[in-house]
């Protein structure tokens, strides 16, 4: 039975994509996504795991009876209505109570129930199954980026943050990608995408530390809500090497369409070696919160993290842009009490659209703070060490 369904699908599938690119596809100058939506997508993403495989499957199913229940119950009903019409002499019949008909009308749809909620159980308690999972990684959704922590697993201990890719949100201030200019993945390309091996489960723990967010992508069938003192958690297990995108799924604020998904499935032994690089990365990234920095060593340290993390709204002259306040003369990075702008950075402005930072190093925070200070006309000659930051958070 199932692989007619998947026939039939095909079937219409293509005759789907066949009528829209026929339609339409002159009015484009982007091409499909691989791992990501396609032009002209008149149905699900192509699936890169099992469940988003039965999900496509479910589907088309549930549509397909639908669609012959409606079509045999209309069908039924106005040729009964023209067969029994007034004109040829038939007159309404009179009767009541029929325990033949009330049967009828009671198994038929139960059956039809039936018929709809074995597979769909079956899907669904599969879709909860997080156990026994090869890695466990926790992902933070924050305004308006992700964080991602390996908690369990081959790469326990690797954690980053992944934003917007800064080109494309300068693409997207500018007014998107120039006449003519092909960007296929315009919006969902980040600076560090999550990585994971192929054919194995991937636990996927989900929070937030400001507002809701939900954590999606489509290939693997997975949508789950991030949300603020709670933990959520779902899976997947990618069949296939590659790259595959999603977003946010839930309306998180002014920026909730900068907030992308890329996840990059590696073979077992290229993952291994992407562990044993972001290992090295994060050794070098340890730094002693008790150490006394020079000016010159610090600012240059804060060149770094403003360009990495700040730049997208603050813009690099730091200027800002609309709605996002400038650092260039701001009272509060001018301030002579340097806590102010770490209550900031620590706390964030949720209402101004100033996400909280706390998630960088006490050294990473010292150090921007020490560059806005003292670059572009901010020339406060303060200096912020690593030690202020780590006595704020207490």
């Amino acid at each position: 039975m199932k692989s007619i369904f998947n026939k039939l699908t095909g079937l219409m599938l293509a005759a789907s994509a066949w009528a829209g690119t026929a339609l339409f596809s002159a009015a484009h100058a982007v091409s499909d996504l691989a791992g990501g939506p396609s032009v002209n997508q008149l149905n699900l993403q192509m699936p890169a795991t099992k469940i988003a495989e039965d999900q496509a499957w479910l589907h088309w199913f549930m549509l397909i009876l639908c669609t012959v229940i409606f079509v045999a119950v209309f069908a039924v009903m106005f040729y009964s209505i023209w067969k029994h019409r007034k004109s040829v002499g038939h007159k309404p019949a009179n009767f009541h109570e029929s325990v033949t008909v009330e049967i009828i009308w009671t198994i038929v749809p139960f059956v039809i129930v039936i018929l709809m909620a074995l597979p769909a159980t079956k899907v669904v308690v599969a879709m909860k199954d997080t156990t026994s999972a090869d890695i466990t990684i926790k992902a933070t959704g924050m305004q308006w980026k992700w964080g991602y922590d390996y908690l369990k697993g081959e790469g326990e201990g690797i954690g980053f943050i992944s934003a917007l890719d800064a080109d494309q949100r300068e693409m997207s201030n500018n007014g998107g990608p120039k006449a003519g200019e092909v960007v296929n993945d315009y919006l969902l390309k980040v600076d560090h995408p999550l990585v994971v091996p192929v054919n194995k489960k991937i636990r996927i723990i989900t929070t937030a530390n400001d507002v809701i967010h939900a954590w999606m992508v489509p290939a693997f069938g997975v949508q789950q809500a991030a949300i603020p003192g709670f933990v959520r958690d779902t899976w997947f297990r990618a069949e296939k090497i590659g790259d595959f995108y999603g977003q946010c799924a839930q309306l998180c604020g002014k920026e909730h369409s900068y907030m992308p998904i890329h996840v990059k499935v590696l073979s077992a032994e290229d993952y291994s070696k992407w562990v044993a690089v972001e290992k090295v990365k994060l050794a070098a990234k340890l730094d002693d919160p008790s150490k006394v920095w020079t000016a010159e060593e610090i600012t240059e340290r804060g060149a770094k993290v403003y360009a990495a993390n700040c730049v997208a709204c603050h813009q690099a002259n730091g200027k800002g842009a609309g709605p996002i306040k400038p650092l260039d003369g701001s009272a509060v990075v001018l301030n002579a009490d340097k806590n102010v702008q770490l209550s900031v950075l620590l706390n964030g402005r949720v209402a101004l659209g100033m996400p909280s930072w706390k998630q960088l190093s006490d050294t990473e925070i010292a150090a921007v703070m020490t560059y806005t200070k003292n670059n572009w006309s901010n020339k406060t000659g303060q200096l912020v060490q690593p030690a202020d930051v780590t006595a704020a958070r207490k």
